[in-house]
């Protein structure tokens, strides 16, 4: 795999201040970094060992790496979860943006790894804040989130999540009239059905938790990556992790053993919660999501 040019020269001149010598990518080897960039693991001549990834064919969006840095970095002050270490990154400038983390070396679970992940969840969630939403807007996925500050949790989600991603749905012409009405009526309702998470409060989430985001590392613990944190309901990471699967036995017993779920999480917050996400889908990928997306609009009681 070869990097571009301008982002190597960049990591190096980065490196090289970090160490205080000269610095030179000895190796580039491909690793899977998701849809939005190309992502690699780098060597210097020194074997030093880091993980990278940078912007490729107009995918990322201005920005997106420098917000990710700072998520990582919040997530990694609260002393709760593992998180890469951000070593450098880099604008426009470089040719393209990038992002230069310390390499979690792989390997696989063990009978640990999910318990102590929900525990290691659960007390990440205890880092509070007075308000819910994040000091900027950041991401999800390729797609901006935005994230101003509101006093009530009902409010955000209507007005901060669900609303914005909608109205990206119906103007791309994925949901009809009627589907648009019973968007509305859950909309209108959400004060109601989400009054058991005001008391809660506001968690520091990690934002996007699916399996994809939780990397194992040699030795069986799990690291979180990719973040696109905020203060907001801490069951929200839950249900994100329940969309697509993928998270191992213990992990969800663990984190309700360490802070217990108040009453109407499955019936009513989750499928609101994993809205949210479906509705970012459909706007990511297109009609496939359409069908899961009204299904789980069915789901909440109205």
């Amino acid at each position: 795999m070869k990097l571009p040019g301008g982002v190597r020269v960049a990591v190096e001149r980065a490196l090289a201040r970090r160490t205080g010598r000269e610095a030179h990518v000895s190796s580039v080897r491909a690793v899977g970094g998701g849809c939005i960039s190309p992502a690699a693991r780098v060597e210097t001549d020194a074997g030093d060992v880091f993980f990278l990834k940078w912007g490729s064919g107009g995918r990322t969006p201005a920005g997106l790496f420098d917000a990710e840095a700072r998520a990582l970095a919040a997530l990694a002050a609260a002393n709760a979860v593992r998180v890469p270490e951000v070593i450098a990154v880099g604008g426009p400038d470089s040719g393209a943006p990038w992002l230069l983390l310390e390499w979690l070396e792989p390997g696989s679970p063990n009978a640990r790894t999910w318990p102590e992940l929900g525990r290691s969840l659960a007390a990440l969630h205890r880092v509070r804040a007075e308000r819910y939403g994040w000091p900027e807007d950041n991401f999800i996925g390729s797609l901006p989130q935005a994230n101003g500050w509101s006093a009530s949790w009902a409010a955000f989600w209507r007005e901060r999540r669900l609303a914005p991603q909608l109205e990206r749905a119906v103007r791309a012409g994925y949901f009809d009239a009627r589907a648009r009405r019973r968007f509305d009526a859950l909309l209108d309702r959400l004060d109601a059905l989400l009054a058991e998470a005001e008391a809660d409060g506001a968690s520091l989430l990690h934002g996007d938790l699916w399996g994809g985001n939780v990397h194992v590392m040699a030795g069986g613990r799990a690291a979180l990556i990719d973040p696109s944190a905020y203060h907001g309901h801490r069951e929200v990471d839950l249900a994100m992790s329940e969309l697509f699967g993928g998270f191992g036995s213990g992990f969800y017993e663990a984190y309700r053993e360490a802070w217990p779920l108040a009453p109407g999480y499955a019936e009513r917050r989750r499928p609101i919660y994993q809205l949210y996400y479906l509705l970012v889908h459909v706007n990511l990928f297109g009609a496939s999501y359409v069908g899961s997306t009204l299904a789980r609009l069915d789901a909440v009681p109205l």
